[in-house]
C-alpha cells in the first residue's frame, strides 16, 4: 500500500480484507467499542509524540472508528465518495460553506 491512500481505496482494501455482510450488527457493535476506546484516549491525551508506536494512542482509535465506518459502508453498499459529495452539496446549500 502507498503511503496516501484515496477513499475508494480504503473501501476496495478493507472489503478486500473483511467483508462479512451478515456481521453488519458486529460491524456497529465494533464501531461503538472504538469509539468508546477513542473518548479514552482523547481524554488522557494519548498520542504518539514523535514515536513510532501507535498502540493505545488517538491515531490508532481513529484509525479503527475509520475503519468500521468503512466496513459498514461496505456492507451497506455505500459509496463513501459519492456521500461525501452529496454531503457537501447539502451543507453548502444549508450553511453557505
Amino acid at each position: 500500500m502507498s503511503d496516501s491512500i484515496r477513499l475508494r481505496e480504503l473501501q476496495d482494501y478493507i472489503r478486500g480484507k473483511d467483508h462479512n455482510p451478515r456481521a453488519r450488527d458486529a460491524y456497529f457493535l465494533k464501531l461503538v467499542e472504538e469509539i468508546g476506546e477513542l473518548a479514552d484516549v482523547i481524554r488522557n491525551d494519548r498520542r504518539m509524540d514523535g514515536q513510532l508506536d501507535i498502540k493505545g494512542t488517538i491515531e490508532e482509535e481513529l484509525y479503527d472508528v475509520l475503519y468500521y465506518v468503512v466496513a459498514l459502508a461496505n456492507v451497506y453498499d455505500v459509496d463513501l465518495d459519492q456521500s461525501f459529495r452529496l454531503k457537501e452539496e447539502l451543507n453548502v446549500k444549508k450553511y453557505g460553506v
